[in-house]
């Protein structure tokens, strides 16, 4: 149900697009993936959806590139610079697979495309605490760089107890979590509230009633960055479940644009301010 005491609410209700709230996107993948059909995988697609909603950057890591470490330059570094305006990429590291010297002299050389690194560790069965990691996450810490982490609740790879670990271990990166420790809200936002250099975001933390409220309660709204994880789910549907939060139409414009506006202006990235959308 839409919040009726929202403007924010009320103008989307009726045009179905917010023309001076915008959406910075921080969780988004391409392509295709085993066992599910995506309409909307490509990026001429995705940007169709960005027009849509208003989007006017998306940061994305490909599905192959998270399957196979040689398919990082083909399906994550090639589709930013096709489409310069409009995406940024999450270098993806799959322990034990992903070369160090490969990846940061790539990422250094490609600087402008990149905003950070992906790990999902419960995909690749690895803790985020193993030393497969360790030279990636030394050098986001040297660089004070950002990852977008899959974290789920209670997870022995990536829950909120195994994050605090690296968080704490490697103060200077920036340590975005994706899902905000699925399910185990109120664990999972304490940990968060109490190491600054973690961000909460939305991607999946939709479809649960209140837990939007509980984070922002818990970490603050100037904590917490939108994402969706397009093309799995539609930009709109997590549009209007913020929304229909019951928190402040201030808050609302915090997730949706001001953080990310804020981060993006930390690392000098300025081309999404002239994405046509």
């Amino acid at each position: 149900m839409i919040n009726n005491k929202s403007q924010l609410a009320q103008a989307f209700w009726e045009s179905g697009r917010l023309e001076d709230c915008y959406i910075l996107d921080f969780h988004a993948h391409m392509h295709c993936t085993t066992g599910i059909y995506f309409p909307s995988n490509c990026p001429e697609k995705m940007i169709e959806t960005m027009k849509r909603c208003n989007t006017k950057l998306t940061v994305f890591c490909s599905h192959y590139a998270l399957d196979y470490a040689e398919f990082e330059e083909a399906y994550n570094l090639n589709e930013v610079k096709r489409f310069p305006e409009y995406f940024l990429a999450y270098n993806s590291i799959i322990p034990n697979r992903t070369n160090y010297k490969e990846t940061v002299d790539r990422f250094e050389k490609n600087r402008k495309y990149y905003f950070g690194f992906k790990f999902h560790a419960d995909f690749h069965s690895t803790p985020l605490t193993d030393d497969a990691y360790r030279p990636f996450l030394e050098y986001m810490n040297a660089n004070r760089l950002p990852a977008l982490l899959h974290t789920w609740g209670n997870s022995v790879n990536d829950g909120a107890d195994v994050v605090k670990k690296i968080a704490d271990r490697y103060p200077d990166a920036i340590f975005i979590c994706g899902h905000s420790f699925h399910d185990d809200w109120r664990h999972g936002a304490e940990i968060a509230r109490d190491c600054p250099n973690i961000i909460c975001e939305l991607t999946a933390v939709m479809d649960n009633r209140g837990a939007i409220e509980l984070l922002c309660d818990t970490v603050g709204s100037d904590r917490i960055l939108f994402g969706t994880d397009l093309p799995w789910f539609d930009t709109h549907h997590g549009i209007g479940a913020v929304l229909s939060a019951d928190i402040s139409d201030d808050d609302k414009r915090n997730i949706f644009y001001k953080n990310g506006e804020k981060l993006l202006d930390k690392y000098k990235i300025k081309k999404w301010k002239s994405a046509k959308i």
